[in-house]
Order: C-alpha cells, then sequence, then structure tokens
C-alpha cells in the first residue's frame, strides 16, 4: 500500500508539473515550474527530467527552457479522434468556415467551462492559435448558452455562482436575465454573442443533440463585429448554423422529438 500510495504520488506531481504550461507561456525555467507547483526545485527538476525521458516536455538546447513535448500532442490528438461529437462534427465545422470565410467552432461542456473540440478559420476571422483544448465561460458565449440549455435553472445557478462573472458591459448580467435569454434561444434554436466576452467580436451558436435529445455539444460561426454583421446577416448565420447543428445530431442518432422525448 505505501508503495501503491508513492507511485500515486509522484502521477500526482508529474500532473502538477505539467500544469505549470497550462498559463500560456510558451517556455519555463525550472525555477518557475517549482514556484507554479508548489514543489521543491529539485523535485521539480528531477520530474522534469523523467518527463522529458518521455517526450511530455522537451528542453530547449540553448536556453534550457523547457516547453510541453511532441508526445502530448500525440496523446491529443488521439483523444480527440475517439470523441464522437469531434468525428461528427469536424468536417462540417470545416466546411461551413470555408464556405462562410468565418470561425466555425465546436465545444462541449466540463463543469462550468465550455472547452473547444475544434476549431476552424475562415480568410475573414483568422486567428494566430488554436481554440481545441481551450476553455470559455458558458454564460458569455453563444455556444455556453446553447450547453446551459441542458442544465435546470436551479442547476444552474449552482453551476456558475451567484454572481456570474461580467467580462465586458455587454456580459449577460444575473440569472434571472440568463434565464430570459435561455428561453429566447430555446424558442428561436439558436443563440447570439455580442462582444460579452470579448471586444469587438460576434458568434451565433445552435445546440447539438445526441439520440435521446439531450444537449452535448455547440456549434458556432464567429468572428469581428464587421465580419458578421449580424445586423444584417443574422438570419442567414443563424440557419447556416442550424442546419450544420442538425446535420451533426441526426449523425449523433438524433431522430427528432417524437422519437427522442426530446425537444429543438
Amino acid at each position: 500500500m505505501a508503495a501503491e500510495a508513492g507511485t500515486n504520488q509522484s502521477v500526482e506531481r508529474a500532473a502538477t508539473v505539467l500544469g505549470a504550461f497550462l498559463d500560456g507561456r510558451a517556455e519555463l525555467r525550472v525555477s518557475d515550474v517549482a514556484k507554479h507547483s508548489g514543489l521543491g526545485q529539485s523535485t521539480a527538476s528531477r520530474l522534469l527530467a523523467t518527463l522529458e525521458q518521455i517526450e511530455f516536455v522537451e528542453r530547449d538546447p540553448v536556453s534550457s527552457l523547457y516547453r510541453l513535448g511532441p508526445a502530448l500532442i500525440t496523446l491529443a490528438g488521439v483523444a480527440i479522434n475517439q470523441h464522437p461529437v469531434h468525428r461528427e462534427a469536424r468536417q462540417r465545422a470545416q466546411d461551413l468556415a470555408c464556405s462562410l470565410g468565418l470561425g466555425a467552432n465546436v465545444a462541449v461542456r466540463r463543469e462550468d467551462s465550455m472547452f473547444y473540440l475544434c476549431n476552424f478559420e475562415g480568410r475573414l476571422a483568422p486567428k494566430s492559435f488554436v481554440l481545441m483544448g481551450q476553455r470559455n465561460p458558458l454564460h458569455a458565449t453563444g455556444i455556453g448558452k446553447c450547453l446551459l440549455l441542458g442544465v435546470a435553472a436551479d442547476d444552474r445557478r449552482e453551476l456558475l455562482g451567484p454572481e456570474p462573472r461580467r467580462f465586458t458591459p455587454s456580459t449577460t448580467a444575473g440569472h434571472d436575465e440568463l434565464d430570459r435569454v435561455l428561453e429566447k434561444v430555446r424558442t428561436q434554436g439558436y443563440a447570439t454573442e455580442v462582444e460579452e466576452l470579448a471586444l469587438g467580436r460576434a458568434c451565433i451558436a445552435a445546440p447539438i443533440l445526441d439520440r435521446t435529445g439531450s444537449v452535448v455539444a455547440g456549434i458556432s460561426i464567429s468572428g469581428p463585429l464587421s465580419a458578421m454583421d449580424l445586423d444584417r446577416r443574422e438570419e442567414e448565420l443563424a440557419g447556416r448554423v442550424i442546419e450544420a447543428a442538425d446535420s451533426i445530431s441526426v449523425g449523433l442518432g438524433y431522430l427528432g422529438p417524437v422519437h427522442s422525448g426530446g425537444r429543438r
């Protein structure tokens, strides 16, 4: 039992070391990792050396700084390719981004966040980074609002806390307002988000359902305000994103409200 406990502790410490790289910095010193993980510098150094041997991290030969290694890319690729929503949605999202020139994103819920499975950028909405694996708040995003349709009102309040965070002056404020917004989303079949998470950007999203009619994911079209032009294009873009969501839902086994007991 003592040996097993020691092994578990080593795994936890290794995971903590890897977690130090999640704050967005590309390369870290041993001291940075030690500070983030709360480990001694010698312990952090030993763990990094072990992780380097199995290519979970790699060290720059000139600066001696550590960055995440190629083995994690392999694992991430295997994990994402095994996800049923990703398999069903990837090509449709890519086609959407290509035909509209905007961003197309697919995400699922992980506790109180939305978790991106894939994203594609069109010529009007370029990005210098990938969203896959990143998280965003539920109440301040189009996909997040779609995902919240699958959470009962009382559970939403517990999930998001007493006062959901405001990111901009336009962020949906308070649970009563969020309830009204979600009822509108449920009625019209899609959600919009205009500068609620970041200034200068907007998105329009629709829920993805599984064979039981439960909301399991969402898909969105996103981009700069000028490219989205929701005042003029909301109906057009809503139709496109709903069509894509319906197609993915059918691929996941959704047969409509009569067969599933669900409701679009």
